[in-house]
């Protein structure tokens, strides 16, 4: 009987091992993904107060990038507000929706 069991292992642990190698790499993707974002949130606010103190485009599209490499920066005013929206790959290989990250900052007011 020990004898018909010899390659059960072997198949087992073939068996086995792309399961957790697949859920490692999905685990992986999760926590860079997840930081990525958080990258983009802080650059969009970043890009949002440079905005709203009147700061050159190219600077704000600069410190944008220079959080979140590869992001595309847009500028929009709402209402009072200067709001900088951010778009980003994910960053992983796998198919995963772009990301998205906004900020909005009230300009000082004007000196009278």
């Amino acid at each position: 009987m020990r004898r018909d069991e010899r390659g059960s292992v072997a198949a087992e642990f073939a068996v086995t091992v792309p399961a957790v190698v697949l859920v490692i790499v999905v685990a992986v993707s999760a926590l860079s993904v997840g930081g990525r974002q958080v990258r983009l949130e802080h650059a969009a606010a970043q890009a949002a107060r440079l905005a709203a103190r009147e700061e050159p485009a190219e600077r704000v599209v600069a410190a944008a990038r220079g959080l979140a490499s590869g992001s595309q920066v847009r500028s929009r005013r709402d209402g009072d507000l200067v709001c900088v929206d951010l778009t980003a790959p994910a960053g992983v290989p796998l198919p995963l929706p772009a990301l998205r990250a906004t900020s909005c900052a009230l300009p000082a007011p004007e000196a009278d």
